[in-house]
């Protein structure tokens, strides 16, 4: 059979040659006028078909026109291929490489595109490769080669590569702009040297936004988050106006401190600019007001957010919170409502069958994983399947919960089995919490509160002996109990809001 079709991509070229060589046999000869156009027509061409380029296909014949055209040294059409292939919709960078190598004097462009092309794949390591390969050529280092590098090596979480990359920019003089030490100020957060961090930050004549966010973000990160706080501050009193990713990072060290109060002076900061609008930044007030406690703060934080700003994380965060604070009820009923705007994804469930987990709520549990499963497709994480046992657990359901555990698709973890051994503890099975206590054996056998339920268990049941025993056992396996835990009580005098800052 004979193709008489042509794609729509062809089509359009040819429209586009024939309307060009109309347009050229009008044209009057002039000293750039070859036999199809001057060499501009014919570049603006040549770069028209770039717009309509989708795949590897549509590319190679541009190629070819290219090459016909003569153009296959011209850095900026060059540039065009090498970027389409390497970081754009192309994807193909052994192609991009042959044609970087076609070139006789590549510039910084072709050179820096290849390097960011490798650092979005699964060989990372090519790109270091080719930076070599750029030296031997004489192609010239500027602060986009060094912020990629840094990018890959960090990629690779290799510190002593990051270090090598970080004196390659001293050496070119690249260190002081404003791009590349922001990139390396995130490296070195990245990998939680927080101190060379803050180094580099304090050496900054003028540190710009992104600087000021950059290292807020690697103090918490680093679980820094008091010093996160200090710094927000010192940002502000700088006279840097923060932005939605400054608040958001902000609120988290917020959260992980439960600094409630610090919290709420940052939510009346908000409302007095247009973020309050911004459904991230709530989204984060919300998260915070839970992480602190104060559910009641985040249910009005979240109803006071306009219905189309809402998105399923919104939702997802405060049926979350109400189901970890105990409010079953409205968790359900949020949950509910949820439904009629938003489709549920996993993490969803994960707050309905906490929620179910906390009011002993077996049946609606079962119908909600159900539901999970089959209507929507959802395949269960492990903390789905923990619930599930949490829940028949906490109702007594001992044998059906290790059954459950049983005919789980996946291998159950040490964290599912211990749940279940915490639950023939308070119900008294010795039996089964002696079959549960050989699969924690097999996956986790120095876990501390393994031993300390397991001599609990027995120790209500009146068997001694067995106590002993287990106890004798953690002493010849050196097991020991964690430190003690630690409550942290906000004290409002450690971080102060000055009134200037108000």
């Amino acid at each position: 059979m004979i193709r008489t079709k042509k794609t729509t991509f062809q089509l359009v070229v040819l429209s586009i040659a024939h309307l060009i060589t109309r347009q050229n046999s009008k044209l009057k000869s002039c000293a750039f006028h070859s036999r199809n156009g001057t060499v501009f027509e014919k570049l603006q061409w040549v770069m028209s078909l770039f717009k309509l380029c989708s795949t590897m296909k549509h590319l190679n014949q541009i190629h070819g026109h290219i090459i016909r055209a003569g153009f296959q040294q011209d850095l900026f059409v060059m540039g065009k291929i090498v970027e389409f292939c390497s970081v754009g919709q192309g994807r193909d960078l052994d192609y991009a490489l042959l044609v970087l190598d076609s070139v006789e004097n590549p510039d910084g462009f072709l050179w820096n595109t290849m390097i960011r092309g490798f650092g979005k794949t699964n060989q990372p390591k090519r790109a270091f490769e080719l930076y070599k390969k750029m030296q031997e050529k004489g192609g010239k280092v500027d602060s986009f080669t060094c912020a990629f590098l840094v990018k890959v090596s960090e990629q690779l979480r290799s510190d002593i590569l990051s270090k090598q990359i970080h004196c390659s920019c001293l050496k070119h003089g690249l260190d002081s702009h404003v791009f590349v030490r922001n990139t390396l100020i995130h490296m070195y957060g990245m990998f939680r040297d927080i101190q060379n961090a803050v180094k580099l930050f304090d050496e900054m004549p003028n540190p710009d936004l992104v600087s000021w966010n950059t290292v807020l973000d690697s103090y918490v990160y680093c679980e820094k988050h008091k010093e996160g706080l200090e710094h927000f501050l010192r940002m502000l009193k700088s006279g840097t106006q923060p932005d939605e990713a400054t608040f958001i990072v902000t609120l988290s060290a917020c959260s992980a401190l439960g600094a409630l109060d610090f919290g709420r002076w940052i939510h009346s900061y908000i409302k007095r600019t247009g973020f309050r609008d911004i459904t991230s930044v709530s989204n984060s007030l919300v998260h915070m007001y839970s992480k602190c406690g104060a559910v009641e703060e985040a249910y009005e934080t979240f109803n006071n957010m306009m219905m189309k700003r809402r998105n399923l994380i919104s939702w997802n965060t405060m049926i979350l919170a109400l189901a970890n604070h105990g409010h079953v009820d409205k968790a359900l009923s949020l949950f509910s409502e949820m439904l009629e705007v938003e489709r549920p994804d996993n993490v969803s469930f994960l707050g309905v069958l906490s929620a179910c987990s906390h009011g002993r709520l077996v049946s609606e549990g079962r119908k909600y994983f159900d539901i999970m499963t089959k209507d929507y497709n959802i395949k269960p994480t492990m903390k789905h399947y923990g619930c599930m046992v949490d829940i028949l657990g906490r109702a007594g359901l001992l044998e059906e919960a290790y059954q459950f555990i049983i005919s789980m698709p996946i291998e159950c973890n040490a964290i599912i089995w211990r749940t279940l051994l915490a639950a023939c503890r308070t119900h008294g099975d010795v039996k089964l919490g002696k079959e549960v206590r050989k699969h924690l054996l097999r996956l986790d056998p120095d876990h501390s509160s393994d031993y300390v339920l397991l001599a609990n268990m027995y120790a209500s049941a009146g068997e001694w002996n067995r106590v002993i025993s287990v106890r004798n056992s953690m002493k010849d396996r050196h097991v020991k109990k964690p430190e003690p835990g630690n409550s942290f009580i906000e004290d409002s005098s450690s971080l102060t809001v000055t009134p200037d800052l108000i």
